[in-house]
């Protein structure tokens, strides 16, 4: 099982990598780069499929924040601005 910091920070660089996915593609600049990304998404759920068994739900979250970063990070931003406010 993975720490929840090192879990943290994996789930954040995917995110950031799918994030960046989804610029190129915005872009139209998906094509030059598709087969890095393929690679990288392989990669991606390769890892979660591993981790699946001993915690599905960073799993869950690292397929989420490859596949969908921009609701990746307005779910970890929501959970924490719900934690600054419970310990104000």
């Amino acid at each position: 099982m993975i720490e929840r910091e090192l879990a943290e920070l994996l789930v954040d660089l995917v995110e950031k990598v799918g994030l960046l996915r989804r610029d190129l593609q915005h872009r139209k600049d998906l094509e030059k780069y598709e087969g890095r990304v393929a690679r990288i998404e392989q990669k991606v759920s390769a890892l979660a499929e591993r981790l699946s068994s001993d915690d599905p739900e960073l799993a869950k979250a690292l397929r989420t924040a490859w596949q969908l970063p921009a609701r990746s990070l307005a779910f970890r931003n929501a959970a924490h601005k719900k934690n600054s406010e419970s310990s104000s």
